[in-house]
C-alpha cells in the first residue's frame, strides 16, 4: 500500500466517518511495518491538524507522532530530526482544552526530551529550541504535581518526570562504557553555553524526593501505582539511586490508604512487591538483599492480616444481609415480635438443630466454608478462645488425675474486675501438690467464668433482652468434641478423686514396702526389613508432627525436626557390651562384639545415604537440612575423637559424597553451593581443591571465584586458604582465568588488614622471580657463607626461597617468553592503579631484569600507564627519580603519554629538568621536541639527529621530528598550508633553518649521521623544494668558514634538482673560486666534482681558475680536458689567452710518465662521496 495514496483516500471521504477511521487504521499499521515515511506524514499534517478542532484525523496524526518519536525502529538521527521539527506544535498542546490531547502530548514529551537533549549537548547554536524544551518541561512538571490534574494527563505526566530524572542524573562516567542510548549529565560538555549541568542535576534530584514524598502522602492507589511503574527504569539504568529506592520501599506502609476498598490497597501492595523483587534480582539490588526480604516477610504478614480482615468483613456483611432477610416486617407489632422470641426462646425446635446436623457442608463452596469458620471463631472473646484452647491441650499434657476445668460457654458472662483479682490471690496462696497444667492468671481466670456463670443472675425484662444468636452447626460439633459431658464426666470420677488432706494421711512409709528384684527385659531383636520400617516409621512422625516442635513464636517446628532427623541418624549408640548379658572376654566375643560394629555402622552409613539422596532430590530446597546434617556429622566427631582416637570421621566423607554429587548440576549462576560451603563448620583441603578446578572451568568460572571471595570476606578463619588459591590462580596461563582471579584479588584488596599482606607479598615475590640473579663472591667457610648471605642486595632471593605456583614454571629460562612475564606482573601491574606504591617496587626491580624480560614489561605496562594518566602524582615522581637502570622504563612511560596526544607543560618541564640533571639518551627529547622554544629545539635537535645508525627505524623516527618542527613551505609567500603546526609559527624552524643547522653541527652530530639526515632532508620533497635549497646554498655560502659537507650538498641538490644547474654553475662556483675554495682540501675536491656534474656549463667559471688550480683540477680529472678545450677553442676571443688556456689544460692525451704525480687521480675526501666511482676510497677524515 502506498502510503500517500492512502492518506489521499482516508482525506476524501467524509471526516469523522467510519470509512475515514477504517482507511487510517489500515494506514496505521502499514506505517507501523515500514515507517519510513512517518516523518513526512507527520512534517505534512502535524500543524494542519494540531491547529484544528477534536477530530479523528487529529487525533491519527498525534497518535503517529508519538509512535514516531518513541516507539518507530526508526534511526536515532532521524527521531531526534522528528523531534525537533514537532517541537513548538507539540509544546503548544500542553495548554489545549482536551485533555486527550494534553495526555498525547506529554506522552510523546517522554520521548522527545532524552532525543533532544542528547542532540543539544553537541549542538551549541540551538539555545532557542532548548528554551522551549525547559518551558515545556516545567509545564509537564505543574501538570503531574498539581491536586486537580485529569488522571491520565497526570499518570503521563508521571512517566515524563521518570524520563527527566534519568536524563538529569550522571550515568557512566568512563566514555568507553557509556549508552548512545541512555543520555545523561555526563554527555554535557563542562564549557557548553547554556545547557548547566549541575543545576539539571538538582532539578532531577528534587523531583526524586518530591516523588518519594508523594509515596508516602498521597491517598490516590492509581497515582501510587504510576509512581512505583516508573521507578523500574531507575533500577537498571541508575545503579546509584538504587539505596534511595530500597530505603524508601521498604519503610513504606500503607497508613495513607486506610479506608479505602481493599482492592485498592492490595494493588499498591502488588506493586510495591513486584518493584522490590525486581530490584532484588538486578544486579545493582543484590547488595540489598536482606532489607528486601524483612520488608517482603513484613508485607506479606500486613497483606495476610488485611485479607483475613476483609474476609470477615464480607462473613459479617453475609450474615447481616442473612439476618435481614429473616427479620418480621416492620407492619408486626413489637409486642407480637416480643411474645415470638419467648416462644422460641423457651421452646426452642430440635428439628432444626438435627437439620444443621446432618447437613453435608462438604457440598458448599470452599470460600463460603471457610467464612462461616472465621466468623463463628471471632464470635469469641479472647479468654474464652483461650480457656477453650487450654481445655483441648491439657488432656494430653496434664496427668491422669487431674480433672478437667470447667467449661466456658459459648457467651461467657463479663467478669468484674474484683471476682478476677480475688481469684487470683486464692490461686498463688493454695499449695502447690502437683505441676501446674497452666499458669495461675489463666487458671484464676477460668475459676472466676465458671463462678461468674454459676451464679445466679437476675432474668431480664422483656424489654432488656438481647435476642441470643443462632449456634453454628460446626461450632456446635466442635464444642461437643471437645467438651463432652463434662459435668457428667466430673461426677462419675469424683469417687476416684481424694482431696490433700485424705492423700497427706494416707502416705507410705517407703521402707515398709517389700524390695523387689524387677530387671527390664531386653528389647525383642529386629530383622533388617523392619528396622528399616520403624525408622521410616519414626521419621515420618517426627516429619507429620513438626508444627508441634516450635520452639518459639517466630520459629516453627521445621528446624526442631530436622535436628532430631540428623541426631538419630549421626548420634551412633554402641551395642550393649555387657549390660543384661553374660560377660565373656574370649577371643570369640571380641570378633562379636566387632561385627556387631560393622553391622551397626553400615546400618547407619546406609541411613546417611538415604539422607543424602533425599536432599540431592532437592537441593536447593532442602539445603538447610543438608547444612544442619554436615554441622551435626563435624561435632559428633569431635566428640567422638576426643573419647576414641580410633574413631572413623563422617563429616569429610559425606561432605564429598555431596560435594561430588553436586558438582555435576552446577551452572554459572548457581548461588545455593556458595551458600552450603559457607555455612560448613569446617572446609576440607578437598573442597578448595574443587573450587580451584570449577576456577578454572569457563563454563563455571563464576561460582568458584564467588565462592572463594565470600570466604575471604565472611569466613575468617578460611580467609588464608581461600585467599592463597586466588592468588595463585593470579598466574593461570589462560587469560580469562588470570584475569577474573586478578578482578577477584583486586576487589578484596583494601578490605582485610590480612589479605593485604598476603597480596602485597606474592605481587612482590612475582616480581622478584623476573630479577637475574647476580652472583655473589663467598669466601670458604661457615663464617664466609654467612657473611655471603648477609651482603645479598636487596630485592634478591636464595633459589630456594624463591615463590612457585602450580601454574609457573620452576625457572624462567631468558630470553624470557612475554607470556611466561605476564603471568608474573599483571597481578602487580592491576593492583598498581589501586595502590600506586607498587610503582616503586617496578622501577626498583627493573634494573636488574634481563633485557628480554624489561622489553616484554615495556609492551605490558601500556595498559597501566594510560589507566593512572599523565597527571598522576606518584608516576610523575617517578620518571622525575627513577634510579639507573630504568631509563628505557621511564622512556617508554613517556612515549606512552605522547603518542595520542601533546604532552602537557608539566611533563615538558619534567623532561627539560631531567635532561639538565643527567645524562639521558637523546630520545627523551623526542616527544617533547616539539614543544619547545625555537632556541631549545636548535639546542637539543643536534643530540636526536645523532641517535641515526643506519637503521630504517631510527630513520623513521628523525624524519617524525623534522616533520614536528619544521614548517612546511609555502608554496607563494604570504600563504599557509593545511599542515598545521604542534606549536607556535614562530616557535617551529624553517626548512632552510634545519638544513643550516645541520651543517653547522655537522661535527657534533658525526659526519655519517649528519649525512644520513642531510639524506632523509632530501626525501621530504614536499618540504625541502629546490628554492629552500638554493637558500640554504647561498645562507652557508655567507658564512666565513664553510661547512666540510657543503659541497656534497651541492651535488646533491644539483642532481636532485636540475633546475639549479644554472644558479650553481654560474653563482656558486664563482663565489667559491673568489673564497679560494682549493685552501680546503676537502672542499676542494668536491668543487672539482661539481664542475664535473654542472658541466659544461661550468666551464666558463671554471677558466676564472688561477693556472695551478686549473692546471690541477684537469689533472684530477682527465675527463674534463678534452670538453674544456673544446670550449677555449669555440669560445675566441683574445688567441693569446686562448692558447695560455690551452696549454695549461694540455692535450687530450697526456704521454706517459709526464708529470705524473700532479695529474694522478686523488680519491675524494669523505665528504664528497660519489655514486658514479664507487671504487675510491674514503681516507680517514684529518
Amino acid at each position: 500500500m502506498d502510503p500517500l495514496q492512502a492518506l489521499t483516500a482516508a482525506l476524501s471521504v467524509p471526516a469523522d466517518s467510519k470509512e475515514q477511521a477504517d482507511l487510517l487504521a489500515a494506514l496505521r499499521e502499514t506505517l507501523e511495518a515500514q515507517p519510513h515515511p512517518i516523518p513526512i506524514l507527520c512534517n505534512t499534517l502535524l500543524k494542519t491538524a494540531a491547529g484544528s478542532n477534536d477530530s479523528l484525523l487529529r487525533r491519527w496524526v498525534l497518535e503517529l507522532l508519538h509512535f514516531g518519536i518513541a516507539r518507530a525502529p526508526l534511526a536515532v538521527d532521524t527521531r531526534s530530526n522528528l523531534a525537533l521539527q514537532s517541537l513548538d506544535v507539540l509544546a503548544a498542546l500542553l495548554n489545549d482544552a482536551n485533555a486527550w490531547t494534553v495526555k498525547v502530548a506529554v506522552q510523546t514529551f517522554a520521548g522527545v526530551y532524552p532525543l533532544l537533549f542528547r542532540r543539544l549537548c553537541t549542538n551549541r547554536n540551538e539555545r532557542l529550541q532548548w528554551d522551549t524544551l525547559t518551558r515545556a518541561k516545567t509545564r509537564i512538571i505543574e501538570l503531574a504535581l498539581a491536586p486537580n490534574t485529569q488522571a491520565g494527563v497526570q499518570y503521563a505526566a508521571i512517566k515524563f518526570l521518570q524520563k527527566v530524572i534519568l536524563v538529569q542524573s550522571r550515568g557512566v562516567a568512563d566514555p568507553r562504557l557509556q549508552n548512545k542510548n541512555d543520555p545523561n549529565l555526563a554527555m554535557v560538555p563542562g564549557d557548553h553555553p547554556f545547557i548547566n549541568a549541575a543545576a539539571l542535576e538538582s532539578e532531577g534530584v528534587a523531583l526524586l524526593q518530591r516523588l518519594i514524598t508523594d509515596l508516602y502522602m498521597k491517598q490516590n492507589p492509581d497515582l501510587i501505582s504510576a509512581i512505583l511503574n516508573s521507578w523500574s527504569g531507575l533500577v537498571k539504568l541508575r545503579p546509584g539511586l538504587v539505596q534511595i529506592l530500597v530505603s524508601s520501599l521498604t519503610l513504606w506502609t500503607p497508613a495513607p490508604l486506610l479506608g479505602l476498598p481493599f482492592a485498592s490497597i492490595r494493588s499498591v501492595e502488588k506493586s510495591v512487591r513486584i518493584l522490590l523483587t525486581h530490584i532484588s534480582r538486578s544486579q545493582a539490588g543484590s547488595n540489598f538483599t536482606r532489607e528486601i526480604n524483612d520488608a517482603l516477610t513484613k508485607q506479606a504478614q500486613r497483606m495476610e492480616q488485611a485479607a483475613t480482615e476483609e474476609r470477615a468483613r464480607k462473613a459479617m456483611a453475609t450474615q447481616a444481609q442473612a439476618d435481614s432477610r429473616k427479620r418480621p416486617s416492620s407492619a408486626v407489632a413489637l409486642g407480637e415480635e416480643d411474645a415470638k422470641r419467648q416462644k422460641v426462646e423457651a421452646d426452642p425446635n430440635p428439628d432444626a438443630t438435627a437439620l444443621l446436623a446432618a447437613f453435608d457442608f462438604t457440598t458448599l463452596p470452599v470460600a463460603i466454608i471457610t467464612e462461616l469458620i472465621v466468623t463463628n471463631l471471632q464470635a469469641f472473646s479472647e479468654e474464652a478462645f483461650q480457656a477453650r484452647i487450654n481445655a483441648y491441650r491439657r488432656p494430653s499434657l496434664a496427668p491422669a488425675t487431674v480433672a478437667a476445668p470447667a467449661p466456658v460457654p459459648a457467651v461467657a458472662a463479663p467478669v468484674s474486675p474484683a471476682a478476677l483479682e480475688k481469684a487470683v490471690a486464692a490461686e498463688n496462696a493454695a499449695p502447690v501438690k502437683m505441676p501446674p497444667t497452666m499458669p495461675a492468671a489463666d487458671r484464676a481466670r477460668e475459676r472466676a467464668l465458671a463462678q461468674a456463670s454459676s451464679a445466679p443472675v437476675d432474668e431480664p425484662s422483656s424489654s432488656s433482652r438481647v435476642k441470643e444468636e443462632p449456634v453454628d452447626p460446626l461450632q456446635m460439633d466442635m464444642d461437643e468434641d471437645i467438651e463432652y459431658e463434662p459435668d457428667q464426666l466430673n461426677l462419675e470420677l469424683e469417687p476416684m478423686n481424694e482431696d490433700d488432706e485424705t492423700l497427706d494421711a494416707a502416705k507410705l512409709d517407703a521402707n515398709e514396702l517389700l524390695p523387689l528384684e524387677y530387671q527390664v527385659p531386653p528389647p525383642s531383636v529386629l530383622g533388617e526389613e523392619e528396622r528399616a520400617a520403624m525408622v521410616k516409621s519414626v521419621v515420618t512422625r517426627i516429619r507429620q508432627s513438626s508444627g508441634d516442635l516450635a520452639v518459639g513464636p517466630q520459629t516453627g517446628g521445621r528446624d526442631m525436626w530436622m535436628l532430631l532427623l540428623v541426631r538419630m541418624i549421626t548420634r551412633v549408640v554402641d551395642p550393649d557390651n555387657g549390660k543384661g548379658k553374660e560377660v565373656n572376654s574370649s577371643a570369640d566375643a571380641d570378633v562379636e562384639m566387632e561385627e556387631e560394629m560393622v553391622e551397626l555402622y553400615e546400618r547407619q552409613d546406609r541411613l546417611r545415604r538415604v539422607l543424602c539422596d533425599y536432599i540431592m532430590a532437592d537441593f536447593s530446597g532442602r539445603i538447610r537440612l543438608a547444612t544442619t546434617w554436615m554441622n551435626e556429622e563435624w561435632y559428633n566427631d569431635q566428640m567422638r575423637l576426643l573419647a576414641d582416637n580410633g574413631w572413623r570421621p563422617n563429616y569429610e566423607v559425606w561432605l564429598n559424597q555431596i560435594v561430588a554429587e553436586y558438582q555435576s548440576r552446577l551452572d554459572r549462576k548457581d548461588r545455593m553451593f556458595a551458600r552450603f560451603l559457607l555455612d560448613l563448620p569446617s572446609v576440607p583441603s578437598d573442597v578448595f581443591t574443587l573450587l580451584r578446578d570449577l576456577s578454572t572451568e569457563p563454563d563455571r568460572m563464576q561460582v568458584g571465584f564467588q565462592t572463594l571471595r565470600d570466604f575471604v570476606t565472611q569466613r575468617p578463619t578460611l580467609r588464608g586458604d581461600a585467599m592463597t588459591i586466588l592468588l595463585e590462580l593470579t598466574t593461570h596461563p589462560e587469560k580469562v582465568t588470570r584475569n577474573a582471579a586478578i578482578l577477584t584479588v583486586k576487589r578484596c584488596m583494601g578490605e582485610f588488614q590480612m589479605t593485604d599482606g598476603m597480596i602485597r607479598d606474592f605481587a612482590l615475590q612475582l616480581l622478584r622471580r623476573l630479577q637475574t640473579p647476580r652472583p655473589v663472591d663467598k669466601p670458604p667457610g661457615d663464617a664466609a657463607a654467612a657473611a655471603g648471605n648477609d651482603n645479598m642486595e636487596d630485592g634478591q632471593l636464595p633459589p630456594e626461597d624463591l615463590l612457585q605456583t602450580p601454574y609457573l614454571p620452576e625457572r624462567l629460562e631468558l630470553p624470557a617468553q612475554k607470556s611466561h612475564v605476564v603471568q608474573h606482573v599483571e597481578l602487580l601491574f592491576a593492583l598498581s592503579s589501586k595502590a600506586p606504591d607498587f610503582l616503586d617496587e617496578i622501577f626498583a626491580a627493573y634494573g636488574e631484569m634481563d633485557v628480554s624480560v624489561q622489553e616484554a614489561i615495556q609492551d605490558l605496562i601500556t595498559a597501566l600507564v594510560r589507566s593512572v594518566g599523565p597527571g598522576n602524582g606518584k608516576l610523575l615522581t617517578l620518571m622525575r627519580t627513577f634510579p639507573p637502570g630504568a631509563e628505557t622504563l621511564a622512556l617508554r612511560i613517556l612515549n606512552i603519554f605522547t603518542e595520542h596526544g601533546r604532552p602537557n607543560a608539566q611533563l615538558v618541564a619534567l623532561v627539560r629538568g631531567l635532561m639538565a640533571e643527567r645524562d639521558l639518551d637523546a630520545r627523551f627529547l623526542i616527544p617533547i621536541i616539539a614543544e619547545m622554544d625555537k632556541p631549545d629545539i636548535m639546542k637539543h635537535l643536534p643530540r636526536i639527529v645523532s641517535t641515526l645508525n643506519g637503521t630504517q627505524e631510527a630513520r623513521e623516527l628523525v624524519r617524525s621530528v623534522f616533520g614536528a618542527v619544521v614548517t612546511t613551505p609555502p608554496q607563494t609567500f604570504g600563504s599557509v598550508t593545511s599542515n598545521l603546526p604542534r606549536v607556535r609559527q614562530s616557535e617551529l624552524l624553517t626548512p632552510a633553518e634545519l638544513m643550516v643547522l645541520l651543517h653547522d653541527t655537522e661535527k657534533e652530530i658525526g659526519l655519517k649521521g649528519a649525512i644520513e639526515a642531510i639524506g632523509i632532508c632530501f626525501s621530504m620533497t614536499d618540504v625541502f623544494r629546490s628554492e629552500i635549497l638554493a637558500v640554504v646554498m647561498q645562507q652557508i655560502l655567507d658564512q666565513p668558514v664553510l661547512p666540510t659537507l657543503f659541497m656534497r650538498t651541492v651535488i646533491q641538490a644539483v642532481r636532485t634538482y636540475k633546475s639549479l644547474t644554472g644558479f650553481v654553475s654560474t653563482t656558486l662556483l664563482s663565489r667559491l673560486i673568489t673564497k679560494k675554495i682549493w685552501t680546503t682540501p676537502p672542499l676542494w675536491q668536491g668543487f672539482i666534482r661539481c664542475a664535473q656534474v654542472v658541466g659544461p656549463a661550468s666551464f666558463l667559471v671554471l677558466l676564472q681558475l688561477p693556472k695551478e688550480q686549473l692546471r690541477e683540477l684537469v689533472a684530477k680529472q682527465p675527463i674534463l680536458r678534452g670538453p674544456l678545450r673544446e670550449f677555449v677553442q669555440k669560445k675566441g676571443g683574445n688567441p693569446a689567452r686562448a692558447a695560455v688556456y690551452l696549454e695549461i689544460i694540455g692535450e687530450d692525451e697526456p704521454q706517459a710518465g709526464e708529470s705524473a704525480p700532479a695529474s694522478a687521480p686523488e680519491s675524494p675526501p669523505p665528504s664528497v662521496p660519489s655514486a658514479s666511482t664507487p671504487t675510491t676510497t674514503e681516507p680517514p677524515p684529518s
